[in-house]
């Protein structure tokens, strides 16, 4: 018999399940990104996984599902100087919300070195190889606080979907695995709840390539905070603190979580640093 959308996530969260369920349908908080043009609002939960990809030295970056734009104008803000940053969308619509941010977001000089791009990024590794050394990949997921917030989207939900989506981040996952230049590194994140479009999409890469590298607990805290003190000028939030949010993370298997329930509000964003060995 086909679970039901509680019954699925209650057998996930067991006895967390109800707590959590509330935090989700209540509204969510918001940081500010303001580089002193038109600021820009996002989830504090995205902004801490987006300040986990290294950016020092890397000079050919992508965000291959960048709308509606929050993570591009992260990581945009976060490059060198001498860096460029191709933000793709598959959805026409959605890429003309990512280049009117981009446009009204960011500082001229930053913004002419961003190339917006429109269409499906999983064949790109079809017609090209390690040609970026910094990737973020906000895949597309069941993003269950939507789902539960609209009836059109929570009468359609599924555990199959979940299923169909983890196949879709697979492929994003494989396709940014063969774009990424050795010695490189993939943000994998989404704002999925379920195992299966989070650890269970990076043990598959794991599993199929050996020079994947989950880069330790440690090691992504060490980039986050080297992001965040090169940039935090841009970042504000009246409603938590950047360093504090990200302690309450919660460790996955290869990844870390922010949960509503217990981030006060924020998320719910799974996010894994994954590097690509020199030697591959």
């Amino acid at each position: 018999m086909k679970l039901s959308f509680e019954e699925y996530y209650s057998e996930l969260f067991g006895s967390r399940w109800s707590s959590l369920k509330e935090a989700l349908l209540k509204d969510g908080i918001h940081a500010k990104i303001d580089s002193g043009r038109e600021p820009y609002f996002l989830d504090p939960a995205s902004l801490c996984a987006a300040l986990c990809l290294p950016l020092e030295g890397k000079k050919r970056i992508a965000d291959l599902c960048a709308a509606p734009g929050g993570k591009s104008l992260v990581t945009a803000l976060g490059m060198d100087q001498d860096a460029s940053l191709d933000a793709n969308e598959r959805s026409s619509q959605r890429k003309a919300r990512l280049v009117s941010v981009l446009d009204q977001s960011l500082p001229q000089e930053i913004r002419e070195r961003i190339t917006v791009t429109c269409s499906d990024a999983a064949p790109w590794c079809r017609t090209k190889s390690e040609c970026y050394d910094a990737i973020l990949l906000d895949a597309p997921c069941s993003s269950e606080r939507h789902v539960l917030l609209d009836p059109k989207y929570f009468s359609q939900w599924s555990p199959s979907r979940i299923k169909t989506l983890s196949m879709e981040q697979w492929a994003l996952l494989s396709c940014s695995w063969r774009l990424l230049e050795p010695g490189g590194h993939i943000l994998y994140a989404t704002c999925a709840l379920s195992p299966s479009e989070n650890d269970g999409v990076v043990s598959r890469l794991k599993k199929k390539f050996e020079g994947a590298r989950i880069l330790t607990e440690e090691e992504v805290k060490s980039v986050f905070k080297a992001r965040l003190d090169r940039s935090k000028s841009f970042f504000s939030s009246e409603f938590v603190d950047l360093e504090e949010l990200f302690s309450r993370a919660e460790k996955t298997e290869f990844g870390f979580h922010l949960l509503p329930d217990r981030a006060g509000g924020t998320g719910p964003l799974f996010f894994c640093l994954i590097a690509k060995n020199e030697t591959v």
